[in-house]
């Protein structure tokens, strides 16, 4: 390592003052703006710590996530103006994502509850955490087990669609899928299919490839509530019919 690096040492005295500081700068700029912290610890601790380092060793602190390049134009200064201007208001976080809306807060730490619950198995899902689940671009084995569980008690509506080929679905498909629309005749057996656009449609296929791909279909045909199966049938830990 090169001798012109300067180290900073998180355990010295001279950080530990300074973290300090930083974390009651970041506590101003959440009173200030009506923000909150990101509900994950471990990324309000390493943007903090981040801008530390750069005020220790660039005087101000500078946004961790960009290069300081020097120039006054560019480098961010933390709050920085995109952030205030674009992120925060248009997206709920900033790009460091320490600074949140406390509704986007909220709907990290539902997301959160609901990956605990259907990944521990710890309970059921409910009404308003299957619509969450619902509405995420992707999806994994263990949540639409879940959903299928929540589909049978009535307590949600959705289709899942398989976008293989004939062969592939009579070697195996998942248990509880509503309709096979393969890629190789995809316009054509959709439109038999007679799916709504509004409804929820899950699509999977063997790895999550080729479903991908029609989800984006499906989305610019006006399919507007479409959820992929991320890895495919291969990682689905469910019911598999065969036959």
């Amino acid at each position: 390592m090169s001798d012109t690096i300067k180290k900073i040492d998180p355990e010295s005295e001279e950080f530990k003052l300074e973290l300090e500081k930083t974390v009651k700068f970041t506590d101003k700029v959440c009173a200030q703006f009506g923000f909150v912290y990101n509900p994950d610890p471990e990324i309000n601790q390493g943007i903090q710590y981040g801008l530390t380092r750069n005020k220790l060793m660039h005087g101000k602190r500078y946004c961790p996530c960009f290069f300081i390049t020097g120039n006054k134009e560019e480098d961010r200064i933390c709050p920085c103006k995109p952030a205030l201007e674009h992120e925060i208001p248009e997206d709920g976080v900033c790009h460091c994502q320490i600074f949140c809306t406390p509704e986007y807060a909220a709907s990290q730490l539902q997301n959160e509850e609901i990956e605990a619950i259907v990944h521990q198995h710890s309970r059921g899902l409910t009404a308003e955490e299957c619509q969450v689940l619902l509405h995420k671009s992707d999806i994994d084995s263990d949540e639409l087990v879940a959903l299928f569980e929540a589909r049978e008690l009535g307590m949600v509506n959705f289709k899942v669609v398989d976008v293989r080929e004939w062969m592939e679905w009579k070697m195996g498909r998942i248990a509880g899928v509503d309709v096979l629309v393969p890629t190789s005749n995809f316009f054509q057996t959709l439109t038999d299919s007679k799916l709504d656009k509004d409804e929820h449609i899950i699509v999977y296929c063997h790895v999550g490839s080729r479903s991908a791909h029609c989800q984006r279909i499906l989305h610019d045909m006006g399919y507007s509530k479409v959820s992929n199966l991320a890895h495919g049938i291969v990682s689905y830990s469910g019911e598999i019919v065969r036959g």
